[in-house]
């Protein structure tokens, strides 16, 4: 593929094509596809749940993903690698990935985003699909190989497979830069293409924010109502765990945490908002029904928080008042009464 631009006198100029690995190193073409995947994906957009995920035969897969359907999504980069490495890596890691259930999915998910937010919760608002919808994980694999080029004997063995009914796709992306220093990349599939038409495992994690960071990043209603709850939190001595965008507010109990919110920024997937957190009390605390009902009826009663599938959802997208907020900390204090009162299992 040549890319031109085209000049004020209506000439075309061409653009000049790089070699990716000379001006890059290797990873940057994992980063670039880990926070791109809607662009390079765009008939089928990805769920980056894990990065160098490491396998039961020790070896690393480049990129994991779930699409909207929860079926897994292996993506490989051919980097030097001949054509039957390349391959034979890809059938071993799909027979990896097919083994995984949910709960596998979900802890590599959870280690890779430094969320506490489940698999399930976080791919439903990703997808922007209905509470209704159930997605069954991992019924069935995509596999996925990007290169500069994809040499004749790839393509050869990849199209032998399709044919043979395994979900593989080739994709060959070229670079180029400008006179401006400007980067651009091209992509396109060249197997797969017609059919767009028609044991303890460890994954790399994203860094984690802080306090500072979260307060910057948020909007002047967050702000305020999130001042007010670190405040809270410090002054109960409650448990602040921070993710790659959010936090979790735990409070602490024989060296168990047991979650009561998570908080998130706008630049989340789920948007300026605060999600309540039922499963930890709902698997550590005893009479968990009593005390999420005594929870949810609580919220239910505050007003501002809606139905977000099995938990709730307060979207800070308006100004509140200092009673307004203080109620639901008050709201916060009661649960907090409520699982000491009833300890743990």
């Amino acid at each position: 593929m040549r890319l031109f631009t085209i000049d004020k006198n209506g000439k075309m100029i061409l653009y000049k094509k790089h070699d990716f690995k000379e001006l890059h190193q290797e990873f940057d073409l994992e980063i670039l596809l880990e926070n791109n995947p809607e662009y390079f994906f765009e008939d089928s957009k990805i769920l980056i749940i894990g990065r160098q995920v490491t396998t039961n035969l020790k070896s690393s897969i480049d990129l994991l993903g779930i699409d909207s359907l929860g079926n897994s999504v292996v993506i490989e980069l051919k980097r030097d690698k001949t054509p039957r490495e390349t391959v034979a890596q890809l059938l071993e890691y799909a027979s990896f990935v097919e083994k995984l259930d949910y709960s596998q999915l979900n802890d590599i998910f959870q280690k890779y985003s430094g969320e506490e937010s489940n698999l399930e919760e976080y791919h439903q608002q990703y997808f922007k699909s209905n509470t209704e919808d159930q997605v069954s994980y991992n019924k069935s694999t995509k596999l996925i190989i990007v290169a500069q080029e994809i040499s004749k004997e790839v393509r050869q063995t990849a199209l032998f497979l399709r044919e043979k009914g395994l979900d593989i796709y080739c994709a060959s992306f070229k670079y180029f830069k400008t006179k401006n220093e400007e980067e651009i990349i091209s992509m396109e599939f060249i197997v797969g293409e017609e059919e767009l038409i028609r044991e303890k495992i460890d994954t790399t994690s994203l860094p984690k924010i802080n306090e500072i960071q979260f307060m910057n990043s948020l909007d002047i209603n967050g702000k305020k109502v999130f001042e007010k709850i670190f405040n809270f939190g410090k002054d109960n001595s409650l448990i602040c765990k921070w993710g790659s965008k959010g936090f979790s507010l735990n409070i602490g109990i024989n060296n168990e945490n047991i979650t009561l919110l998570f908080g998130y920024p706008p630049i989340s997937v789920y948007k300026q908002s605060i999600y309540t957190g039922y499963e930890m009390i709902t698997k550590k605390v005893n009479n968990p029904e009593e005390v999420v009902d005594f929870y949810k009826t609580q919220i239910k009663n505050y007003g501002y928080f809606q139905d977000a599938g099995l938990i709730s959802k307060w979207m800070i997208n308006k100004p509140y008042s200092k009673e307004e907020i203080d109620k639901f900390l008050d709201i916060l204090d009661k649960v907090i009464i409520k699982i000491k009162e009833n300890g743990l299992k």
